[in-house]
């Protein structure tokens, strides 16, 4: 069978992966076998979200009745009721779902029918709490497929322990150092800040990513911490892009992710709050793209494009601008300009003596028929390029995975 959970978290406090960490246990308890566990993350943008978007898939073979049992039981003892946009939904398959429906979810949006509709169609059974709207997470966390998965290893924390986590920092920046590219984003070496850690009241104490089962827990054999109660790796689609459309600016849907491919149309700008921005072109129009103060030093790689730059940029739409999560430089040609030639009996900067009739010095009247050409370097050359990770989404792909396709 597989058991979907979603929407049972808030800012307060409480995890969806904390409360399939505690149902798996409680499922191998009563005899039912787990067989897989899965974190889905689905579109960063859905405003009805409580934190980070993440559904969860417990595959599990035994009695379907007892392990929905189970599983509402868990809801009701450990799901955040109190909030007002905790909607929790559960749902049991013994059959997998579309996967189509997976992919709407984490590139656009879903409707509570439509999960409805998936679920009866496969006859699921399901149960919603308050409005329900959990049931759209818990359906396309079964229905959830794709070649590139990655994997998380979770710690967890009393959840009545709301304090402040203890874990030594340097052994975060010693895992990282040991098993960097095949783990990332435990920690943020260009910042000299902690990644890989909540900086909510919930019981997760830490968390890291990885290529398998193998380098997470290699990594976290290096992190000292608190003693966790609970520990986890679950099967993730974090880190793979899986958000992101093809698209081009005149079909940008509000609240999607794509990759575009476009001309730099002016020079960047620094905005109030260091927010940095310029115009990205293509044969269909033209969008703003923006560098928010967050994503730190990845700001001087925008300020340094220039127009008639060709990118590839990677974000998300929203509010009539792209929030960059990385650009690839595809040309960035030598900036040539232009300016007044110097005179060569006096050294002052020449004047222009009008439309087509060249330069002419004011003092000696010495004249010069072409300007003066300069030849600019450029502090950016083609590749790509990344936010860093204390400003990464769960779901972009970092480039220690490898080079995204063109």
């Amino acid at each position: 069978m597989l058991i979907g959970i979603d929407d049972t978290d808030s800012p307060a406090g409480m995890c969806t992966t904390y409360l399939g960490a505690v149902l798996i246990y409680r499922l191998k308890e009563a005899g039912i076998s787990v067989t897989g566990q899965h974190l889905i993350r689905l579109n960063p943008n859905v405003i009805y979200k409580t934190r980070g978007n993440a559904a969860i898939c417990i595959e599990a073979e035994g009695n379907t009745d007892e392990a929905f049992r189970i599983a509402a039981a868990c809801i009701e003892e450990l799901a955040e009721f109190d909030e007002k946009k905790t909607n929790p939904g559960l749902v049991v398959s013994v059959t997998k779902f579309p996967v189509s429906f997976y992919l709407q979810a984490v590139t656009g949006f879903c409707t509570i029918e439509e999960a409805e509709t998936v679920c009866r169609a496969a006859g699921a059974r399901v149960k919603k709490w308050k409005n329900g709207r959990g049931i759209i997470g818990a359906t396309a966390a079964i229905a959830a497929k794709q070649a590139d998965m990655t994997w998380e290893l979770l710690t967890y924390r009393d959840p009545a322990d709301k304090g402040e986590r203890s874990v030594e920092t340097d052994s975060l920046f010693r895992a990282e150092e040991e098993t960097f590219p095949h783990t990332w984003d435990t920690v943020d070496t260009q910042n000299n800040c902690i990644v890989c850690f909540p900086h909510t009241p919930d019981p997760v104490i830490f968390g890291i990513r990885g290529e398998s089962p193998e380098w997470v827990k290699k990594a976290r054999g290096y992190v000292c911490s608190q003693k966790p109660i609970l520990e986890v790796i679950y099967h993730t689609n974090q880190g793979t892009d899986a958000h992101l459309l093809e698209g081009t600016i005149a079909s940008l849907v509000d609240g999607c992710s794509y990759r575009l491919s476009g001309v730099v149309a002016n020079t960047p700008e620094t905005g109030r709050g260091g927010h940095v921005s310029f115009l990205l072109s293509d044969a269909s129009g033209g969008v703003r793209c923006m560098a928010y103060e967050p994503t730190k030093g990845f700001r001087d790689i925008i300020r340094s494009l220039a127009p008639g730059d060709e990118i590839t940029i990677c974000g998300s739409y929203k509010n009539e601008s792209i929030n960059l999560e990385k650009i690839r430089v595809i040309t960035c040609p030598e900036i040539v300009r232009q300016r007044p030639p110097l005179c060569p009996t006096c050294g002052k900067r020449m004047k222009s003596d009008g439309v087509d009739k060249g330069w002419k010095c004011r003092r000696c009247k010495t004249r010069a028929d072409e300007p003066e050409i300069i030849h600019e370097p450029r502090t950016i050359s083609p590749g790509w390029y990344e936010v860093p990770s204390s400003a990464r989404r769960h779901l972009a792909k970092p480039l220690c995975r490898g080079i995204p396709p063109k």
